[in-house]
Order: structure tokens, then sequence, then C-alpha cells
């Protein structure tokens, strides 16, 4: 089975179904005749740069980010202003609070966003810290970032 068709398959079995487990999704491809093991859907997940997010009928969910285009999906905005308590800068750092176990979320999110200035971030489990290059950039994002929350 060629790589790209089953990413392909996977991409759209986590947008259709909540997925929470790896080997919940190696049963849904092992069900769709894609013969794989925990092993390569692990290598798979990491590939996609797959992430969990909260699920509506799950604790948890796989979710991903198009690599496509520059702009995030409405879905990603949604995730972020979900996600996200606070936005605040201090110099030239920017701080963004989120709900427990979000900080990697919003980074995903911010990262997607390619915005000029920011020149790293971390996350944590309910905090991303992003650098940026001088003061007026952490405002400016500050102020695109607190335009995603209304």
């Amino acid at each position: 089975m060629l790589r790209s068709a089953r990413h392909a398959k996977i991409l759209e079995l986590i947008s259709q179904k909540e997925i929470e487990t790896q080997e919940e999704l190696c049963a849904e491809l092992n069900r769709l005749n894609y013969v794989v093991t925990q092993a390569t859907i692990s290598r798979d997940i990491r590939d996609l740069h797959l992430f969990k997010v909260a699920g509506m009928e799950k604790k948890y969910r796989y979710a991903y980010i198009n690599d496509g285009d520059s702009e995030i999906s409405p879905k990603m905005k949604s995730l972020f202003r979900d996600c996200v308590v606070t936005v605040k800068s201090a110099q030239n750092l920017v701080v963004i609070k989120t709900l427990i176990g979000n900080g990697s979320n919003a980074g995903a999110v911010v990262d997607k966003l390619s915005y000029e200035g920011i020149i790293g971030s971390v996350a944590g489990d309910d905090t991303l810290l992003i650098v940026c290059a001088d003061t007026p950039s952490a405002e400016k994002v500050v102020e695109k970032l607190t335009g995603f929350l209304k």
C-alpha cells in the first residue's frame, strides 16, 4: 500500500470520525483493508504532524493543520478561540494562557500563521511563550491574536 494513499485515508478518517488512539486508527485502517501496525501509525502521525484536540464524543481526537496554504482554517480559528484564556505581552515576549492541555494546540496555530516578527515559540501544558524580535512586533502579534478571540 502506498504511503501517500494511506496518509490521505488517515486525514479523511480523522476528519469524519473522532479517533482518540493509535489503536483505533490502526483498527479503522485495517477494517478498510490497509494492513498497518501500530508502529506504522505512529510514524504516520509524526509525518502528518497530527495533534490531539478535545473531542465532542470522546475526551480527545486527532486533528491536523493543512500545510497547503498559509492561512488557517475556520476550524483552527475556532480551536484557538475555544482554548485561549488570555494573550498578553511583556516587552518582546507574548504569553498566551490556555485551557489545560492546549498550549501546544495554540502553538500549532501560531506557527501556521507565520507572523512577521516572531522568532520562535515554546508551548507548555497551558501556556504558549512567543519570542518576538522587538516590543513593537510583540504588540502587533498580540493585536492580531486577540482579533481571533472576538
